[in-house]
Order: structure tokens, then C-alpha cells, then sequence
């Protein structure tokens, strides 16, 4: 008797819910790749590059003199006076100095600007993703965390679709 006042419950409850999960719209979008692929992606790419790219080459410029220093050092050195060969290092080791400390400026500055970046696409994209909910019926839309997934919830296309328009 007691039994059958735990089963039939249970068995009511499970059916309800399982009735309920038939109708609980799920997608997925890989995350990953509506970031790679999206024009917003690839302004910001292009954006970095030509904001960095004069830096870099200051960089790399630096980097060459340091080391045109450091083979005349290493081809003269013998016929050089001992003046000479001291200035000739004490130059070297100051412009590696000062080229470690501003690619190191370089580096803090391009993570800040890709962190400032990633902020706002990882925003679009969130609206894009909520658009497409919110049209679509979904109740629940997954990114990431997931073992498999068929083609028949990836909404992702969708997302990119939405995401154009931004």
C-alpha cells in the first residue's frame, strides 16, 4: 500500500517531465568559431595590425642595429682600441636594455587593446546569440561545455547570420 502511494507519483512526475523536455527547444553554438569567422573579428585583426605594425617595425629595426652592432664588435674587435670595444658594448647592452623594456610595453599595451576588443566583440555576439534565441524559440541555448552535438541544434549559422548585421 505504501508503495503504491511512492510509485504512482513518481511515475506521474516523470512523465510530466519528460512531456515537458519534448518541448524544450535546445541549440548550440560553437563559440569559437562565430568569433574566428566574423567580419567584426576581422576588422578588429586588421585594426590591431595597422595600430601595431609601426611599433613592430621600430621593434625590428631596433633588433637589426643591436645586432650590426654586435657583428662589428665580433668582426673588429681585434683591431680595436680598448676604448672603442668598451663603448661599442656598454652601446649594445643600453639598446638591448631599452628594446627589452619596449617590447615589453608592447606587449602589455597590444593585451590591453586585444582584452578592450575581445570585451566588445564577446558583447555583439552575445546579442546576436540572444537575438537568435529570442526569435527562434529557444529555451535554452548552450556555447560550450559540451561532448556532442548533432547538426540538428547547432544553431550557429544562425548567430553568424545576425551577427552580419551588427
Amino acid at each position: 500500500m505504501l508503495k503504491k502511494y511512492l510509485i504512482y507519483p513518481l511515475i506521474g512526475t516523470l512523465l510530466s517531465t519528460s512531456a515537458a523536455m519534448a518541448e524544450l527547444k535546445i541549440g548550440y553554438i560553437d563559440y569559437a568559431r562565430v568569433l574566428a569567422e566574423s567580419r567584426q573579428a576581422e576588422h578588429a585583426e586588421k585594426e590591431m595590425e595597422s595600430e601595431f605594425s609601426p611599433r613592430k617595425n621600430r621593434l625590428n629595426a631596433s633588433r637589426d642595429d643591436i645586432q650590426r652592432m654586435q657583428d662589428k664588435l665580433n668582426r673588429d674587435a681585434a683591431v680595436m682600441s680598448e676604448t672603442e670595444r668598451n663603448k661599442l658594448q656598454n652601446d649594445i647592452v643600453k639598446k638591448a636594455r631599452e628594446l627589452k623594456r619596449t617590447e615589453n610595453e608592447l606587449l602589455e599595451d597590444f593585451n590591453i587593446r586585444r582584452n578592450e576588443i575581445a570585451v566588445g566583440l564577446n558583447k555583439q555576439i552575445g546579442q546576436a546569440i540572444n537575438e537568435m534565441a529570442k526569435e527562434g524559440g529557444y529555451d535554452l541555448v548552450l556555447t560550450g561545455g559540451v561532448g556532442y552535438v548533432s547538426d540538428a541544434v547547432d544553431v550557429t549559422a544562425k548567430v553568424q547570420e545576425i551577427l552580419k548585421k551588427y
